[in-house]
């Protein structure tokens, strides 16, 4: 299971993508509504939730994926049961993907960045806590997957697919949606 953790004011694109491209590989994708059922974009686009926060099972995520965007960064932030779930599933060696300011204001601001190679959104580095920032669109070291933001979400979304569908599956769906990645 994959969980997509959505509060008020997240980037539409950066959530969305990778939704869309992990479901066209065939994996199971809930959208989490951290904030309610209904949750509003950093864009105004209003997105219905699959199931709350309270109903995320941690155990069954084989990853979390943190979406950008402002406020909606932060408010994923302060929410204590939004790092309690990425604790767990860190702690457990799952997969976590985040991108845009979520790189630096959650894994970082949660110390899950150490010793890591990470990207985020350019100027927001230094909330990366001893993290090694890397100049890319994507960024997968181990467990932790991370992205620059809206022109990185097809990247970011590719990259999501490969670590757990494999790169062959990447590829087709990449393709599928004429995206050609290094083409």
């Amino acid at each position: 299971m994959v969980y997509t953790l959505l509060a008020e004011g997240f980037e539409e694109v950066e959530a969305l993508t990778p939704v869309d491209l992990l479901r066209r590989a065939g994996q199971q994708v809930k959208l989490v509504g951290v904030t309610g059922g209904t949750v509003r974009g950093a864009r105004g686009i209003a997105v219905v939730a699959d199931i709350t926060m309270d109903e995320l099972d941690a155990d069954a995520a084989d990853m979390l994926i943190l979406p950008g965007g402002m406020p909606g960064t932060t408010n994923l932030y302060a929410d204590a049961r939004v790092t309690a779930a990425v604790r767990q599933c860190y702690d457990a060696g799952k997969y976590i993907g985040a991108i845009c300011a979520a790189p630096s204001v959650i894994l970082g601001g949660m110390g899950l960045l150490r010793g890591k190679k990470a990207v985020c959104y350019p100027g927001m580095e230094d909330g990366m806590t001893g993290a090694l920032p890397q100049k890319a669109a994507c960024v997968v070291d181990g467990t932790i997957i991370t992205a620059c933001g809206v022109g990185g979400a097809l990247d970011f979304a590719c990259a999501l697919v490969s670590v757990l569908c494999g790169e062959q599956k990447a590829r087709e769906i990449a393709h599928s949606v004429v995206y050609h990645v290094g083409e």
